[in-house]
C-alpha cells in the first residue's frame, strides 16, 4: 500500500513478498488447474440437455471467445505488470472510480458465485460416491444436499480464517488430481466405444427438447459453457511472481487454454458416446452428476466409479477455496482503498487473515445457496454457474474495450492482440450477456442483487468519507489493491 496512508501499511507482515518464483511449467499448471476446476463437472450435463450430441461445439465456441479475450489480457498485463487485473485496466482506461469499483466488485461476486457452484457440485458428487459404494441406500433429498454445500462453505471460511494463502506446489498437486479425474472419464468413454457399448455417431446429432433452432440452442449452451472456460484471467494476478513474464506469459496462457478445451471436448464426446439423450435428461432432472454416470455405465466391470466421485470432490474443492480466497482478498483490498467500509479490511492479529472480509463473503455465499435452493424448479448448479459466467462476461467486455482505449496511451508492451481482435472479443462477450441466450430470469436477478449490495456499501463509504475526511471515495493506490494480508 502507499506510504502516504499509514493505516494501510504493513499488510504483508515482516515476511517479504514472493517474487519471480514461477517458471513456464509452474505457470502452465497454475493456469490449467484454474481453468479446469469445477466447470466441466457442473455444466456438461446441462449443455448436453440443450444441444444433444454436439455438446462439444459450445465448448469450442466458448474457447474461441475466451481466447480472444485472453489476447486482450495478455496485451494489458505485459503493459501494466501489476496484480490488480481487470480493475487496474478499467481504471487506467476510463479513470472513473465508480466504474473501477463495479469491475472489481463484479470479480468478487463471480468468485462467490463460482465457489457456491463448486460447493453444490461437491455435495452432489459426495453423495453419489456414498451411494455407489453402498454406504447409503439412495441419494438424499435436495435439502440435505444444500445443507452439505452450506457446511462446506463454512469449512472454507474456517480454513480461510486460519490464514491459508495460495501455494503453487499445492496447486500442482490439485491440478494433477483434476487432470487425472478427467482422464478417467475420457478413458472410460474410449473403452466403452471400443467394447461396443458406446456410440460415437451421437456426437454429430443435434437435439433440442424445447424445439429451439440450432443457432439459439448452441448460443444458449455456449453461455453455459463459458463458466467452464473462465479462470485464465486469474493468472494475471501472478504476474509479479513470474520469471520473465513478458516472454513466457503469452505462450503459456494460450497453451493452458488449448489444453483445457481439448480435455473438455474429449469429456463431452465421452458423455454423449456413453449416455443416451434420455439418460442425460434424467440425470439433469434429478440433479445427479453426469460424469459419475459416465464412469459407472461406461466401465461397469471396473471399480473406477467407486473412487471417481471423491476425486471430483477434491478437484472442485480446490476451485471453491481459491475463489473464496480471491473474493476475501479483493474485499480487503477495496476496504483498504477506502472504497468499501474500512470494517471489511480488518486483519486478525494472530493469523493475519482478513477476517471480516472472509465472514462477509461467506455470508453472501450462504445466502445465495439458500435463496436459489428455495426457488421453485430451480437448477441450483446451473443458475449459480450461469451467474458466474454473466458477471465475468461483463468484466471481459470492459477489459476488451479498455484494451482498445489504452492503445492510445503511447505505452508499448511486449505483446499486442492482432488488429481489432479486442473489438471482436468485446462484441462476442456482450452478445453472450443478452437475454437471447435464454438464461433464467433468476440469473440476472442474482447478479443484479449482488452488485446492488456492493453499490450500497460503496455509497455508505462515500458518505462517510465525505463527512468525516472531507473527501470522496476513490482508489488511492490501484496498483497494489490486492496486496495480501496473509
Amino acid at each position: 500500500m502507499s506510504a502516504t496512508a499509514p493505516e494501510a501499511q504493513d499488510v504483508n507482515g515482516p515476511q517479504p513478498d514472493l517474487k519471480r518464483v514461477m517458471g513456464p511449467k509452474l505457470l502452465l499448471l497454475f493456469i490449467v488447474g484454474d481453468i479446469l476446476g469445477a466447470g466441466v463437472y457442473a455444466v456438461t450435463g446441462s449443455m448436453a440437455a440443450v444441444v444433444g450430441g454436439i455438446v462439444w461445439l459450445p465448448f469450442l465456441i466458448a474457447f474461441v471467445v475466451a481466447t480472444l479475450t485472453a489476447l486482450s489480457y495478455l496485451e494489458l498485463v505485459t503493459k501494466y505488470p501489476q496484480a490488480a487485473g481487470a480493475a487496474l485496466y478499467a481504471h487506467k482506461a476510463f479513470g472513473i472510480h465508480f466504474v473501477t469499483f463495479l469491475v472489481a466488485f463484479a470479480v468478487i461476486c463471480s468468485g462467490i458465485t463460482s465457489a457456491s457452484t463448486s460447493a453444490n457440485v461437491l455435495a452432489g458428487n459426495f453423495f453419489a460416491g456414498l451411494e455407489i459404494n453402498g454406504w447409503i441406500d439412495a441419494v438424499p433429498s435436495t435439502g440435505v444436499n444444500v445443507a452439505l454445500a452450506m457446511g462446506f462453505m463454512v469449512l472454507l471460511a474456517l480454513i480461510n480464517l486460519r490464514g491459508v494463502g495460495e501455494s503453487v506446489k499445492f496447486n500442482v498437486v490439485l491440478t494433477l488430481v483434476e487432470v487425472t479425474a478427467l482422464a478417467i472419464v475420457i478413458g472410460v468413454g474410449l473403452y466403452a466405444v471400443a467394447a461396443g457399448d458406446g456410440d460415437l455417431s451421437r456426437i454429430t446429432v443435434f437435439e433440442s427438447p424445447e424445439g429451439k433452432g440450432m443457432f439459439l440452442a448452441v448460443t444458449a449452451a455456449t453461455s453455459i459453457a463459458f463458466f467452464a472456460m473462465v479462470g485464465f484471467e486469474d493468472s494475471v494476478n501472478m504476474v509479479e511472481e513470474v520469471e520473465e513474464p513478458e516472454r513466457i506469459f503469452p505462450r503459456t496462457m494460450l497453451t493452458g487454454l488449448g489444453i483445457a478445451v481439448i480435455l473438455y471436448m474429449l469429456v463431452a464426446v465421452s458423455v454423449v458416446a456413453v449416455l443416451t439423450s434420455d439418460d442425460i435428461a434424467s440425470l439433469v432432472e434429478e440433479g445427479s452428476p453426469t460424469l459419475v454416470a459416465v464412469v459407472s455405465q461406461g466401465a461397469p466391470d471396473f471399480p473406477i466409479d467407486n473412487v471417481f466421485p471423491f476425486l471430483a470432490c477434491f478437484a472442485v474443492a480446490n476451485t471453491a477455496l481459491i475463489n473464496m480466497l480471491m473474493a476475501s482478498r479483493l474485499l480487503y483490498g477495496l476496504a483498504n482503498q477506502d472504497v468499501l467500509p474500512r470494517s471489511l479490511g480488518k486483519v486478525s492479529a494472530n493469523t493475519r487473515s482478513p477476517w471480516t472480509a472472509v465472514l462477509f463473503s461467506t455470508v453472501l455465499a450462504l445466502g445465495l445457496i439458500y435463496y436459489v435452493a428455495n426457488q421453485a424448479e430451480s437448477d441450483i448448479v446451473l443458475n449459480l454457474s450461469s451467474t458466474t459466467a454473466l458477471l465475468l462476461l461483463g468484466v471481459f467486455t470492459v477489459v476488451n474495450v479498455a484494451c482498445l482505449v489504452l492503445r492510445a496511451d503511447g505505452r508499448q508492451g511486449f505483446f499486442r492482440s492482432p488488429g481489432l481482435t479486442p473489438a471482436v472479443a468485446a462484441a462476442a462477450c456482450l452478445f453472450l450477456i443478452g437475454p437471447w441466450v435464454d438464461r433464467d430470469a433468476i440469473v440476472y436477478q442474482i447478479a443484479g442483487a449482488l452488485l446492488v449490495v456492493g453499490i450500497v456499501l460503496w455509497a455508505i463509504t462515500w458518505m462517510t468519507n465525505r463527512g468525516v475526511r472531507a473527501k470522496k471515495t476513490g482508489f488511492r493506490d490501484i496498483e497494489h489493491m490486492e496486496d495480501d494480508p496473509h
